[in-house]
């Protein structure tokens, strides 16, 4: 069974958003549905899209689990941005957390060491 994922985002600015979202995610968006939408493809039937919806924004909550945990914030960190917070949870597995300008929380969470 294919699922597709598609996590949005409320913002408040559309241009901020988008080039904020572009050094998290390390690329502009694989596409632009509309003039309030833009869209990363994270992996094959996987996207987390903002929208320009500001009665909505600073209230999303996304986690993103992926295998290079250490290298995507190497990564991440090379672009400018640092985790607002990190966790490691009881059995190993670790969350950083960032926060867009609006305040919305994206995670990446990664297997422990």
């Amino acid at each position: 069974m294919t699922v597709d994922l598609f996590a949005g985002i409320p913002v408040r600015d559309y241009t901020v958003a988008a080039s904020w979202y572009a050094r998290l995610l390390g690329a502009g968006p694989s596409f632009l549905p509309n003039d309030t939408e833009a869209v990363w493809e994270l992996a094959e039937h996987r996207y987390l899209y903002i929208e320009v919806r500001p009665s909505h924004a600073g209230f999303a909550m996304q986690t993103v689990f992926v295998g290079d945990f250490d290298a995507r914030l190497a990564e991440i960190a090379g672009r400018g941005l640092d985790p607002a917070e990190r966790e490691t949870y009881a059995n190993g597995v670790r969350k950083a957390i960032f926060r867009d300008p609006d305040g919305n929380e994206i995670g990446f969470g990664g297997a422990p060491v």
